[in-house]
């Protein structure tokens, strides 16, 4: 069996320079930021978040404002996927491609211009039920995911929170694993103490990873502290070390 290829991120904590807090403190922390400022008789968007090539499905159902931007979006996927803003992302939709300009995707000769993701707005990006987007986090290892926008609420019974999380499945795969092949071939090492890699790959994963687990109401916690109407890069990875249970010295 191959190794895990394990790759270098630009992670947004150093796991070398924060402290893991005890579950306990963890949510104690969490408490909500405002969403003031949402304009109202906006229709709310039912997603379905599935990540590509991944068996058993790894997915997450949410719940948000029609008019938020792609941009504030991509914070939402992070947060309730359990990816680590660690890499550059992009969405598609069709033939367009948007992404966060600052971050200077890099260019391709024959592709679409690069549009900036927080001058779209989910309902005009995808208008209908049905409508597809497309996520991809991490070009170098590749994570997809497909966007189903499966209903489309009309405003006067859209729900109040700026975004929640109704349904999900499983674990997302820890960054830097290697894509859908490499995390699987992760999981089977994990599962064999006797692989060579075992006690190599447990110590990478910080000793314990159980690909089942999901916590419903932890995502929502994390989710209520985004701000609305735009998580800045540093507020989003402040948000994300509270998820993870990292405090800065």
């Amino acid at each position: 069996m191959k190794s895990v290829v394990v790759s270098k991120s630009r992670w947004p904590y150093s796991r070398s320079t924060v402290k893991k807090q005890s579950s306990s403190k963890t949510r104690s922390r969490a408490k909500p930021a405002a969403s003031a400022g949402r304009r109202p008789k906006v229709p709310t968007y039912q997603l379905k978040i599935t990540l590509d090539l991944v068996k058993p499905p790894i997915w997450r159902r949410l719940s948000v404002p029609g008019d938020a931007t792609l941009g504030w979006l991509h914070a939402v996927i992070q947060v309730a996927m359990g990816w680590t803003n660690s890499h550059l992302h992009q969405f598609s939709a069709g033939d367009r491609i948007f992404s966060d300009p600052s971050f200077d995707p890099p260019p391709f000769d024959d592709g679409p211009e690069t549009l900036d993701e927080e001058k779209f707005s989910i309902q005009e990006v995808a208008p209908a039920e049905k409508d597809v987007l497309r996520y991809e986090y991490d070009f170098g290892d590749g994570w997809l995911h497909t966007i189903v926008v499966e209903k489309i609420l009309p405003p006067e019974t859209a729900p109040g929170a700026a975004a929640r999380c109704l349904a999900g499945q499983r674990a997302c795969p820890p960054d830097d694993c290697g894509g859908p092949w490499g995390y699987q071939n992760l999981l089977a090492i994990l599962r064999n103490p006797k692989h060579e890699e075992h006690e190599s790959m447990m110590d990478w994963i910080g000793g314990r990873f159980d690909s089942e687990a999901f916590d419903l109401p932890g995502t929502n916690a994390h989710l209520r502290m985004l701000k609305w109407p735009r998580a800045s890069v540093e507020h989003l990875r402040r948000v994300l070390m509270k998820r993870d249970g990292f405090v800065e010295p």
